[in-house]
């Protein structure tokens, strides 16, 4: 309990002011409750091969996957090779992404990261961190979802926007750095239970521990969870 009562303010406001205690303890029946809850914690990207997948997630950022799902219906038509979108005319693939946002760092991202995949791996997508983080606009997150999803190599935790506020609240870490906040889950979790951390905190963050207004009063964790007096509160 904080011994001072937060001023009324924005949620954003409330938490950057209220010091979230340690929660680690409580992690096991934290994640007991929520793989319970989110039995189909699953991706809703879709593609066929691992090629798609980076694409699709290098996309996703900043965007939803529903919008995502309908500019890649027609974009995996059109590219279907590490070669067409290395060889593509940058102001189309531009126009061919727009509606996702941020639409021309991701073009040039996606044509690079093309170009190196053939010029290093002969046109396929690679198969380790290190070797997936050196391509442009792949970072750990990305790489993370590619390896457990396209080949089934469990390396770490995918660590979004979704995660990265969810764990916070939960008192799971207290980092706000991408790459600590992965450490910290993984020094909590079993190894085969990776992936679906964090396909089941992104769906948390989605349906209830929303950014910002969460909703505390249906969450199946919020006995556990030292944010919850703060919203429930408000």
């Amino acid at each position: 309990m904080p011994e001072k009562k937060p001023r009324k303010s924005t949620s954003k406001e409330v938490l950057i002011e209220y010091d979230i205690p340690d929660n680690r303890h409580n992690f096991d029946r934290i994640w007991d409750l929520l793989k319970e809850e989110y039995t189909d914690a699953k991706p809703s990207l879709n593609y066929s091969n691992p090629l798609e997948l980076l694409v699709a997630t290098v996309l996703s950022a900043q965007s939803t996957d529903v919008q995502i799902n309908k500019v890649t219906e027609n974009l995996f038509k059109k590219y279907r090779t590490a070669w067409d979108y290395a060889s593509a005319d940058i102001r189309e693939l531009e126009a061919d992404i727009y509606s996702t946002g941020f639409y021309k760092s991701k073009a040039k991202n996606i044509k690079a990261a093309a170009q190196l995949i053939i010029k290093n791996y002969g046109g396929e997508v690679p198969q380790t961190m290190e070797e997936l983080v050196t391509l442009p606009g792949v970072g750990r997150k990305t790489a993370n979802i590619v390896l457990a999803r396209a080949f089934g190599i469990i390396e770490g935790i995918a660590v979004d926007t979704h995660v990265k506020r969810v764990s916070g609240r939960l008192g799971l870490t207290r980092n706000s750095d991408p790459v600590k906040i992965e450490q910290d889950l993984m020094s909590l979790a079993r190894k085969e239970d990776l992936d679906s951390i964090s396909m089941t905190l992104i769906h948390h963050g989605r349906k209830v521990c929303q950014a910002r207004k969460p909703r505390c009063s249906i969450c199946v964790v919020k006995e556990l969870c030292p944010s919850s007096i703060i919203f429930i509160g408000e």
